[in-house]
């Protein structure tokens, strides 16, 4: 059974997120807090599984209370679910430690894929939040398809452009013709060439060097 705490300061949100995860037989809701501040309480005393976590909340915000879960060290992952897709909110929330980003508007069952992958170590992106991750600059010349940088294989690179086109396990593995378990050997590798620790890092260096696209 995956344990979630819900956050969230709409109390309709509140309701529905909670009524759709006790709708599943996998996923536990333990705690329900208005704003960032209860949020961290209720992680400190729960150390749940998942946080889902809204961004704009009144007390502590949720980029705020995810440093502070994080800091406290409960093993609890935070996914943030949103209304906001910009640059500036996904850096501040990946910043602070979370390792998820989805939006409000995502089906039912993108969110619950989402809380498991999260609760498997995996880091879901919402296409579009994955987009503004990989905004080039201006006049930047496109990483040919080909390219490998960092010393990546040609197949550990193809990974992380689906990495980044916010793709999780199965569904890369499903887009290449290979198995769950090659991918996430291709994903350590790709981890351990470019210094990184986990696919939300893996994310932000791609940003950085050019690294995505979508990948035919």
């Amino acid at each position: 059974m995956i344990r979630v705490v819900l956050a969230d300061d709409h109390a309709v949100v509140r309701r529905g997120l909670t009524g759709l995860l006790e709708s599943t037989d996998d996923l536990e809701v333990v705690g329900v807090a208005r704003d960032g501040s209860e949020a961290v309480d209720l992680v400190r005393e729960h150390r749940p599984d998942v946080a889902v976590m809204d961004l704009q909340m009144p007390v502590l915000d949720g980029v705020e209370a995810t440093r502070a879960i994080v800091a406290a060290a409960t093993g609890t992952e935070v996914l943030v679910l949103t209304s906001f897709s910009d640059h500036a909110r996904i850096d501040a929330a990946l910043g602070a430690g979370a390792v998820g980003y989805l939006l409000k508007d995502a089906e039912p069952e993108v969110l619950l894929d989402g809380i498991r992958a999260v609760a498997r170590g995996e880091s879901p992106l919402d296409p579009r939040a994955a987009r503004r991750l990989l905004t080039r600059a201006a006049g930047s010349r496109e990483t040919s398809a080909g390219a490998a940088p960092a010393g990546l294989s040609p197949r550990e690179a193809e990974v992380l452009r689906l990495v980044v086109d916010g793709l999780l396990n199965k569904q890369i593995a499903q887009r290449l013709g290979i198995t769950e378990r090659t991918v996430k050997a291709h994903l350590t590798s790709a981890y351990q060439r470019i210094g990184v620790a986990d696919r939300t890092q893996a994310a932000l260096w791609a940003q950085r060097h050019d690294l995505g696209g979508r990948t035919p």
